[in-house]
């Protein structure tokens, strides 16, 4: 078996580094360099067959943030679809609207916080 990565989906990957969402740029901030927790994340990162926005090795953790877009029903069904995999995978998706990054940040990184310390402990 190929352990290799798509290369499209990798070149895709690092466009969509350049061209982020806002609400994309102020969490990279937040997450970059291990200044959240002292965890690594990295951005637009290939889970194959997905790119997801954010991703944390370390405790298995997905980060994934939303425009108005997920809103409609095809996109509801396709994140349902993409979070039930990477579930499969052993991996903790969270999910957050753009538009709450931005206004809520606080309330965000509360919840990511929670989320973060219960996965360190319970990783082994």
């Amino acid at each position: 078996m190929n352990n290799k990565l798509d290369p499209q989906l990798l070149i895709f990957a690092k466009s969509m580094r350049h061209t982020a969402t806002d609400a994309e740029n102020m969490m990279w901030q937040i997450l970059r360099a291990k200044r959240f927790m002292n965890l690594k994340f990295r951005r637009q990162h290939v889970i194959e067959p997905y790119i997801v926005d954010f991703y944390c090795h370390e405790i298995g953790l997905v980060i994934e943030l939303d425009g108005s877009q997920h809103g409609i029903d095809d996109a509801i069904e396709y994140d349902a679809e993409r979070t039930k995999f990477l579930e499969a995978l052993g991996l903790k998706v969270v999910r957050y609207w753009n538009n709450d990054v931005l206004v809520g940040t606080d309330m965000v990184l509360e919840d990511l916080w929670q989320s973060c310390t219960e996965l360190k402990n319970t990783s082994p």
